[in-house]
């Protein structure tokens, strides 16, 4: 993949989405652990978010100006090492030492060991109340940043979710976007099963946000609500993205199985071919 260079167009971004999640597959199977489901689900926002919508740096990952991304769901952090890998931030050859001793890509997101990391995550809930903390920091000098945060919609269970969704709209923290990676899956097997959070739209709207719902896959309707986003006034913005877990690898898609599991080598190999 080259390097980071000028905003991918949309079927740009369609291929480098695929890529990126053949890195992934690779990843996980070199690691013999970590999280295929939501990271999958994840990339083809991740693929947008880092090759065209977010101004960011990967030779000066501290540049003062630069957006801000978390991954509050911490435990999908491979999409984003491929992402990272794929602008330049490390060398693409570093995604091979995924959860291994002494690397910098832990199997939770450690902004101490990986510069382009704004925040450590993986106890989930929390990353909407950093994400919210630093646009109104942004804010109170003057920048003009902005501040992405991916959600899971089992982390959504977590009450410290809707804190921070309620102080975000309470003090108008425009530069706050939220994204719903809403898979409808977790850990223990489905959202809806669990615990209902429906109606996702209808709870946002009501704590105050603009709420944009799309097709998550579609890299169409993803770069249009990314770049709509970034030009709101007066209240946070949340994309409600429907997704599918495990996209991409037929025989992990809405299998619950591979929210934490490692493919095989056979494995490794079928979805490597259906992502060719």
């Amino acid at each position: 993949m080259a390097q980071y260079g000028p905003p991918q167009t949309v079927s740009q971004l369609e291929k480098t989405a695929k890529e990126l999640r053949r890195d992934v597959i690779r990843m996980l199977y070199e690691a013999k652990s970590g999280h295929p489901g939501g990271s999958l689900s994840a990339a083809d926002i991740v693929a947008a978010l880092y090759f065209r919508v977010m101004r960011h740096d990967p030779q000066n990952p501290s540049w003062e100006k630069r957006d801000r991304f978390i991954m509050s769901k911490g435990h999908a952090v491979p999409i984003v090492y491929a992402a990272m890998a794929g602008t330049g931030y490390f060398p693409k050859e570093e995604l091979l030492t995924l959860r291994k001793l002494n690397s910098r890509l832990q199997g939770h997101p450690s902004a101490k060991d990986l510069p382009g990391i704004e925040a450590s995550t993986g106890s989930l809930g929390q990353g909407l109340s950093i994400g919210l903390g630093m646009a109104l920091g942004l804010r109170m000098d003057g920048s003009d940043s902005r501040v992405f945060v991916i959600l899971g919609d089992g982390e959504i269970e977590e009450g410290q979710v809707w804190e921070a969704a309620m102080a975000a709209a309470h003090f108008k923290t425009e530069n706050l976007i939220a994204i719903l990676d809403r898979n409808r899956y977790q850990l223990d097997g489905s959202t809806d099963e669990i615990m209902n959070v429906c109606p996702v739209v209808d709870k946002w709207k009501a704590f105050g946000w603009r709420v944009l719902d799309i097709d998550g896959h579609s890299m169409h309707q993803v770069v249009h609500a990314l770049e709509a986003a970034k030009e709101q006034t007066g209240r946070p913005t949340v994309i409600v993205a429907k997704t599918t877990k495990g996209k991409g690898v037929s025989f992990m898609e809405n299998d619950n199985e591979y929210h934490g599991k490692a493919p095989g080598k056979d494995e490794m190999e079928r979805a490597l071919a259906e992502l060719s």
